[in-house]
């Protein structure tokens, strides 16, 4: 929208608060949360480790402002990062869970780069959605594969949910948020309570512990029920 002159500014993020009894009933219903470490709930998220059994419910609000960039330069602005590209899919193929095959991740992020004007090699990190269930993890390790093709196996990436668990309808702005934190402080976030590779999850999730890493251009994945997808493309501050 400011890119075609629609708006000068806006505010976008996420904001969400899910731990109630009836939303926690629902998701167990689903048997979509992780239901093994009630005695040790801070190793519960485990996101593409081959224990995994469900996702750890989050709550939270990640919130960002979003404006021309002369603009904000003209009123001395700090520029945390630059929003390059974005895309979004959705194949329809069930009310909650992801096509097997992981081409509509994939294409949003295929999308969300040619918007971007960038290559592929030029991401150096990857946010993924990582919510440590069992489908989830597995699919989007399938649509990173399809999008980057063997250079999946050569890009750092991991899922901020093993750390704070899964804020639903906040995850996404919390993953950007993280991901520039990272980019502006030449570090890359890892993936915590990986100990058992997964053979279907074989890609560098970062594993239990940060990596000094300058990243000058980074993806956001995020993947909805329904197998609704977006992604973002963002460069560094310093580079814009």
């Amino acid at each position: 929208m400011i890119r075609f002159g629609i708006a000068e500014h806006l505010i976008s993020g996420g904001a969400d608060a899910t731990i109630t009894p009836g939303i926690m009933q629902g998701f167990c219903v689903m048997r979509v949360v992780s239901a093994s470490r009630n005695d040790e709930p801070q190793r519960a998220s485990r996101p593409f480790d081959r224990t995994r059994d469900g996702f750890i419910l989050g709550e939270g609000a990640w919130v960002l402002i979003l404006e021309e960039r002369e603009r904000a330069l003209a009123r001395g602005a700090t520029i945390h990062a630059e929003l390059l590209g974005y895309g979004s899919t959705c194949d329809a193929y069930h009310r909650v869970r992801l096509n097997p095959n992981g081409e509509e991740p994939a294409r949003a992020m295929t999308l969300a780069i040619e918007d971007a004007g960038v290559a592929k090699d030029e991401i150096g990190y990857i946010a993924l959605h990582g919510t440590s269930t069992l489908l989830n993890d597995r699919i989007e390790t399938v649509a990173a594969k399809l999008c980057f093709g063997a250079r999946a196996y050569d890009i750092p990436m991991s899922s901020v949910k093993s750390m704070i668990g899964h804020p639903q309808g906040a995850s996404g702005a919390a993953g950007v948020v993280g991901t520039i934190l990272g980019m502006n402080h030449d570090f890359l976030p890892p993936t915590i309570n990986y100990a058992e590779p997964d053979p279907e999850c074989d890609l560098n999730y970062i594993p239990n512990h940060s990596v000094e890493r300058s990243t000058a251009v980074a993806l956001c994945n995020c993947i909805g029920f329904g197998s609704k997808n977006s992604a973002l493309v963002v460069a560094r501050g310093e580079s814009v």
